[in-house]
């Protein structure tokens, strides 16, 4: 693609601005449109804002796919015919919901969009409607200049990915696999971005993270049920002391350590990188390199189970007769049955477990044409860089696709300062990204596009 579809002019003569000029003003009108999920099924669902995306496709031609899962929660796809419609096609996808955020926490109004400090502030600054801006910014770009990418591109924005996909992602999956005919490989969220580390030969250098796996999700209620009593008289069949002690022996439990293949790239890599040696038993000195990235390090050297809400009773005086406890478990690749089972041990006799949500863990290689033109996108912008793969803590939209046979990366670049701490903001407050940072995004994320 050439850089000189930065700027365009249209048909009748007028100006267009390219990806570049665009994605901050894309980014912000995104933030400014309330999609949060509350994972109940209440707000205001994703419609307005898949409606803002389906008005920037139409306007350079498009003619996108739009597809409801429950009113309100909607998703849209979009497909661009590749030079080569014999090659297998690439999907790059996000979503279009952001968690909820509690405005008298942050600095500024969560959903204003606010450029301050050379930032874009806002809910979904981070996860992810930068990375919609820069998906949406290239497919603009590519539709207006008439430019076709080496291979079909199907493009999709989802509902739900924040309750797991359900209403987004998995409902397309079932009900319209059609629009990813021919799709192999994806790309989404949660990688790319970049993290600023010592080198052994001195001075510091970035290291581009790509994400080629991640954990399992193993949501589930826990729900103690005992006596229903007045509160005076002592009982020992207490449903709030019988979920008390549920979570204390499962918040206690140690979960062993495993390594897998992508963890151990990452560590030998950052190891090499640094010139800091570790033990599979202390990693304390080489992790400390990664900032607050080493959060999302962390939570992939086990599975994990974190308590998250908690219900119970409804007056001062009354022993309800039951209590629950909601618990976010994740796992990695092959542990979800092993998991589940130690849950329900630990629970107990008088505590029943229920699923509420279970989806797959995923391991991609890092290694192949996809991987080299990431690398190489970033490179090319970034040439002093390291690029390493990494395992997410967390969960995308990838879980859903791979149903259909399509491996999916994470790979949203971004080259961030070295002073941000970036990655505690995702589902944190005062949410922001860099305006740097997303212009150098869509550089990379075009020359990728065209490259790959």
């Amino acid at each position: 693609m050439s850089e000189a579809s930065s700027r365009v002019s249209n048909a009748v003569g007028t100006e267009v601005t390219g990806p570049v000029e665009e994605v901050v003003r894309l980014c912000q009108e995104l933030i400014r449109i309330d999609s949060t999920n509350y994972g109940d099924g209440s707000g205001p669902g994703e419609r307005e804002a898949a409606e803002y995306v389906v008005a920037q496709l139409r306007e350079v031609g498009l003619e996108p796919t739009v597809i409801e899962s429950d009113p309100g929660r909607t998703s849209v796809v979009v497909r661009l015919e590749g030079q080569d419609r014999d090659r297998p096609a690439l999907c790059l996808h996000g979503h279009l919901d952001v968690v909820p955020a509690n405005a008298a926490d942050w600095q500024v109004d969560p959903l204003a969009g606010e450029l301050r400090d050379g930032c874009v502030w806002g809910r979904g600054a981070v996860d992810m409607k930068d990375m919609d801006a820069m998906i949406l910014a290239c497919v603009r770009d590519l539709a207006r200049t008439a430019t076709k990418p080496p291979r079909d591109l199907v493009v999709a924005f989802f509902a739900d990915e924040e309750a797991g996909g359900v209403k987004g992602a998995h409902y397309v999956v079932d009900h319209h696999p059609e629009l990813f005919d021919g799709v192999t490989e994806a790309v989404s969220e949660v990688g790319g971005y970049s993290v600023t580390v010592p080198t052994a030969a001195g001075g510091d250098t970035r290291a581009y993270l790509v994400q080629t796996a991640e954990k399992g999700i193993l949501w589930v209620r826990l729900v103690a049920r005992g006596r229903a009593g007045h509160g005076s008289v002592p009982n020992d069949e207490n449903a709030v002391v019988r979920l008390a002690e549920a979570i204390t022996r499962i918040s206690d439990h140690t979960w062993p350590r495993e390594y897998i293949a992508s963890v151990r790239a990452l560590l030998d890599g950052l190891s090499e990188l640094t010139g800091t040696g570790y033990a599979d038993d202390d990693l304390d000195d080489l992790l400390a390199h990664l900032g607050g990235a080493q959060g999302f390090v962390r939570g992939t050297l086990q599975d994990t189970a974190n308590f998250t809400m908690a219900d119970a009773g409804y007056k001062h005086n009354v022993i309800p007769q039951t209590a629950t406890a909601s618990l976010d478990a994740r796992f990695l690749p092959g542990h979800d049955d092993e998991l589940l089972a130690t849950i329900r041990e630990l629970a107990g006799e008088h505590v029943e477990v229920e699923v509420v949500h279970h989806d797959i863990a995923l391991d991609a290689p890092f290694e192949g044409p996809l991987v080299d033109a990431m690398t190489a996108a970033l490179l090319a912008e970034d040439p002093d860089a390291q690029v390493l793969p990494y395992c997410l803590s967390g969960g995308t939209d990838n879980k859903a696709l791979s149903r259909l046979g399509i491996t999916g990366y994470g790979f949203a670049p971004l080259q961030l300062p070295a002073e941000l701490d970036f990655a505690p903001m995702f589902h944190g407050i005062d949410e922001r990204v860099p305006v740097s940072a997303l212009e150098f995004g869509v550089r990379v994320l075009r020359r990728f596009i065209a490259t790959c």
